[in-house]
């Protein structure tokens, strides 16, 4: 299990740890299968190499924000809460790539009942390839008491 990471550890400028990941035709159809995502370019390769000018199957938009989502949870532990998330695709993430995601925190505040916050930058590169840039929010606690997963209404304000 991972360890929990507290407000007092996180610094503005910081890097948070790279994450690899080895992409297998497995890894894009799943994703799409999870989603519900039935659209061919995820799964089969003649549609999407043939209809699509591919030079494979792609991974989905919600696979994608899954894989960010453990990045950051990997890092944060399980009390690490996501608020929020954008990320701006510019390349696509095929079966033999590597996705690396390396990230830095841009900016740490205090919330409510011993809850921080921590706004950090992600680059998901695969080769020499820039694929997704992502903005996320988390919410951390500032002591081992506090849960930010029992933050709700006024509370949760990410």
């Amino acid at each position: 299990m991972a360890t929990n990471l507290m407000l007092g550890d996180v610094k503005e400028g910081m890097d948070i740890p790279v994450l690899e990941k080895f992409v297998k035709p497995v890894t894009v159809v799943l994703g799409a299968v999870a989603s519900r995502d039935w659209r061919p370019q995820h799964h089969d390769y003649k549609f999407a190499t043939g209809n699509n000018g591919l030079d494979d199957i792609i991974m989905n938009t919600p696979n994608l924000a899954a894989w960010f989502e453990r990045y950051l949870t990997d890092w944060t532990g399980p009390k690490g809460r996501l608020g929020r998330i954008k990320f701006r695709m510019k390349d696509s993430v095929y079966p033999g790539d590597t996705m690396k995601f390396a990230g830095q925190v841009t900016k740490v505040a205090r919330g409510a009942k011993s809850t921080g916050w921590v706004d950090v930058k992600i680059e998901l590169t695969a080769g020499t390839k820039s694929c997704v840039s992502c903005e996320a929010r988390i919410a951390i606690p500032e002591t081992e008491a506090a849960n930010p997963w029992t933050l709700k209404g006024d509370d949760w304000k990410p």
